[in-house]
């Protein structure tokens, strides 16, 4: 089944302006970068040149930089392709050398973790890129509005196993659990390991299973290093590279200086549930778990921003919570407004009447199994 993502358009737009000439689209491994790249080419009308840059060939067709030799490679050809560009030795001067020497030429160029993480692009790309960030699979990709019966009988599945595109191709349990504890090893991180970002790898993985058992709640530094038995600076570091590689990320809490605020804590999330489960070994059905509320608040946060970057929104996302216990499981900052919202799987009542009264104009809603169809969509 050919799936539409919603960066597709953005994208052909981006090719289509004349304000950018290189467009990046950056994604952790497997959420379908290479697939997306390839319906792009499909429907651009210029001719593209495409290198994978998996390959070690391609590598080293990219060992010597100079003008002549790009303008060789370049060819004829009006669209660039590099796919997992990270490969790819000073990659951010060659594609600066591209666009100023080779007018005419527009730049396509994709990577994971290291892409970002080397800033290779961010010096010499500097106001001449545009920038794509592809998630999992967004519930809106999958299904339309009158098809909500459908959906909701799927919910349980994409708490358990997440929305990586290849997860929707398994029929057998086994087989697709078998698959995403794969993803889970090195094979997800790899390109920090590549670059010896970690000296550990056994330390990474028990960061990850530590970070991925605190899911939902808010975690102290300080405990992460006693539990893995590494020292704060080394955990604030892979915390950073981990996000850096979209694998997890980080709630920071809301506060306006108000006196009886949580300020400076954070809570942890992962990009795609069926990696968490996988790394805590439980894909067992919701009705035997007792972490399902964060897996509903995890899933509903993280569909709730595939949703605004698909309206091409950019909001400022946060928790809120008093040291006497109120909480409100996600704050949205835009346009001057403050909105709240409670993840429930059942029924309850938002303990909002604090912050209402802190922060007059603002709102707060709970989101259950019954309305959660209008904050995703």
């Amino acid at each position: 089944m050919m799936i539409h993502r919603y960066l597709e358009k953005q994208i052909m737009d981006a090719l289509a302006s004349d304000l950018y000439p290189a467009v990046m689209l950056y994604g952790a491994r497997q959420v379908g970068k290479t697939t997306l790249i390839q319906q792009v080419i499909k429907q651009h009308h210029f001719s593209p040149q495409f290198f994978a840059c998996d390959d070690p060939a391609v590598i080293d067709l990219f060992q010597e930089i100079n003008v002549e030799r790009l303008k060789r490679i370049v060819g004829g050809h009006s669209l660039l392709v590099l796919d997992e560009a990270q490969r790819i030795n000073q990659i951010g001067q060659i594609l600066k050398l591209i666009i100023d020497y080779i007018p005419g030429v527009k730049l396509l160029v994709s990577g994971s973790s290291s892409f970002e993480l080397v800033n290779q692009l961010s010096e010499p790309l500097t106001g001449r890129k545009k920038s794509f960030l592809m998630f999992p699979l967004a519930l809106l990709e999958l299904y339309n509005e009158d098809q909500m019966i459908a959906l909701k009988s799927n919910i349980s599945q994409y708490l358990r196993f997440g929305l990586y595109p290849k997860t929707l191709q398994f029929k057998n349990e086994n087989e697709l659990q078998n698959y995403l504890i794969e993803l889970t090893g090195d094979y997800l991180y790899r390109d920090i390991l590549e670059l010896r970002q970690v000296r550990n790898n056994e330390q990474m993985r028990r960061l990850l299973t530590a970070l991925a058992l605190q899911v939902g709640q808010e975690v102290s530094y300080t405990e992460l290093a006693n539990m893995v038995g590494i020292d704060q600076k080394t955990v604030i570091r892979y915390v950073d590279l981990l996000e850096k590689s979209y694998i997890i990320f980080r709630l920071p809490a809301f506060s306006r200086n108000q006196r009886n605020e949580i300020m400076k804590s954070r809570k942890i999330f992962f990009y795609d549930l069926g990696i968490r489960n996988a790394l805590v070994r439980n894909f067992n059905e919701l009705k035997y778990r007792d972490d399902k509320g964060r897996l509903w608040e995890n899933f509903l946060i993280m569909e709730r921003i595939k949703r605004d970057q698909s309206r091409q929104i950019h909001k400022n996302y946060y928790f809120w919570r008093t040291y006497e216990q109120q909480e409100i499981d996600l704050i949205e900052e835009y346009g001057g407004e403050l909105k709240g919202f409670e993840m429930k799987l059942g029924a309850g009542k938002a303990k909002a009447v604090q912050f209402l009264r802190s922060y007059p104009g603002s709102t707060v809603e709970i989101i259950t199994q019954d309305n959660f169809e209008t904050f995703v969509f």
